[in-house]
């Protein structure tokens, strides 16, 4: 690409670098610079880059099927990983509905779940319980059950309203002294409450990311709460729906994020990690009572899209799935996830504006703070995040920060999820080399 003004409509006023090819974990921009994708982009590149399983499967599919309309046709890929993933998933799923993204698969669950009730004859289910600091997807209806305030502003007038309640966010909302166990039955209770206050056969769903993903970053549930928040979604007929769109298929360390909890969810939507980038896929899960609900009703479900379960990318994601299981990755997932965090609290653990550091499997995040025995975060204008960012980019490093942590205008965290193929160096280097990156950005004022 030559010195002209891109027409394309970035992310951002000005146009990123060229990302031209990649190797491995490592993607390589036009000047010929390497940088370790310390983040998968988003959560994303589970298997790092140009898996020479996932290109021959890709190959090989296009050269039999590039594409068929799912109203005309099924396709062997999208059979072969539907069973993958029911027979695989920890509790009974009966059916699995493929899309292009998180964001469609969210949509599609919250639109699969109305359809549900009003098929059951409850028309006057209208409305959903979400958590502030969540995210969902940028559709309008997933942005509309996302706690995201910063996404959420500029539409607001054009969203679904929405019932939030607090998140499940340990290190800034658990009281002193208080355990656990009595935090997560605190946030049960609220939640309860809110169902009361709204009438339980006015909810349609409760909705959450099993771990907190980008908007809180990489926030784990605390003992039990997930539980206790089933439990209340059972007693009044609420679906459960669970996101796992950044931490599933095996991010966390287990398939599905959820396996660590005593929950059975209703509707769970998965994305990022199931086809690691190698191409758009997204897909949600359907307990056999909502499949047999929407059958027994009108007989399909009202919904759909041009691109769904497109025979490429149910293929790529096919073979991303197959080689995470045949290699053995969840193993590697734990192994390095250990060492990431031991290396994060070796780098970070004592550092001074570091206030906490959290998550799961290859999912981890560093909270940044001013002073860590207040607790009190940067000045928003600051903009650490971005600053952090950039001095992990001149260093060879791809991380995901992401400001407003704590209310969607205070706070700062950077993300780190690193391919499951990482080697102990360069978790080592993702670690250090964000340190590095921290104390710079710091440093800059």
């Amino acid at each position: 690409m030559n010195d002209r003004e891109s027409r394309v409509l970035h992310r951002g006023v000005a146009a990123p670098p060229v990302a031209a090819r990649a190797e491995g974990n490592y993607l390589i921009d036009a000047a010929g610079r390497r940088y370790f994708d310390g983040s998968g982009g988003a959560a994303v590149s589970c298997l790092g880059h140009n898996h020479p399983r996932v290109v021959a499967a890709l190959q090989a599919q296009l050269g039999a099927l590039d594409y068929a309309h799912t109203s005309f046709f099924t396709n062997e890929p999208m059979e072969r990983l539907a069973d993958l993933l029911v027979d695989a998933a920890p509790t009974a799923m009966a059916k699995v509905y493929f899309v292009s993204g998180g964001s469609e698969a969210m949509e599609a669950a919250l639109k699969l779940a109305r359809q549900y009730f009003v098929e059951k004859g409850e028309p006057q289910r209208t409305k959903f319980v979400a958590r502030r600091q969540s995210y969902h997807g940028n559709t309008l209806g997933a942005l509309g059950v996302g706690g995201n305030a910063l996404r959420r502003a500029m539409f607001a007038p054009l969203l679904a309203e929405t019932e939030l309640v607090s998140p499940c966010y340990a290190y800034r909302d658990r009281r002193p002294g208080e355990s656990e166990e009595a935090y997560g039955a605190r946030l049960a209770a609220e939640f309860e409450a809110t169902v009361e206050r709204l009438g339980p056969g006015n909810v349609i769903a409760f909705v959450a990311e099993t771990v907190g993903g980008a908007t809180q970053g990489c926030t784990p549930p605390v003992a039990g709460y997930l539980t206790r928040v089933d439990a209340v979604c059972k007693k009044h007929g609420i679906l459960l729906i669970l996101d796992e769109v950044m931490c599933g298929m095996g991010r966390s360390g287990t398939m599905f994020a959820y396996e660590t909890e005593n929950v059975v969810p209703d509707i769970v939507a998965i994305a990022k990690g199931l086809g690691g980038g190698a191409q758009p896929i997204g897909a949600m899960l359907v307990a056999p009572g909502i499949v047999a609900g929407i059958e027994n009703g009108s007989g399909g479900f009202m919904h759909g899209h041009t691109y769904l379960g497109h025979p490429m990318a149910c293929a790529a994601a096919l073979a991303v799935q197959e080689t995470i299981r045949d290699e053995r990755l969840l193993d590697a997932v734990k192994l390095r996830g250990a060492e990431l965090e031991a290396a994060l609290v070796e780098r970070l653990g004592n550092h001074a504006h570091v206030g906490d550091i959290r998550g799961r499997g290859l999912f981890w995040a560093v909270e940044l703070v001013a002073d860590r025995a207040t607790k009190a975060p940067f000045d928003p204008a600051r903009k650490l995040h971005a600053k952090i960012k950039k001095q992990a980019f001149a260093r060879g490093l791809l991380c995901y920060p992401m400001g407003g942590t704590i209310d969607g205008k205070a706070g700062d965290h950077v993300i780190l999820a690193p391919p499951y193929v990482s080697t102990p160096a360069e978790i080592a280097f993702a670690a250090t080399t964000l340190g590095d990156a921290i104390d710079a950005a710091i440093a800059e004022g």
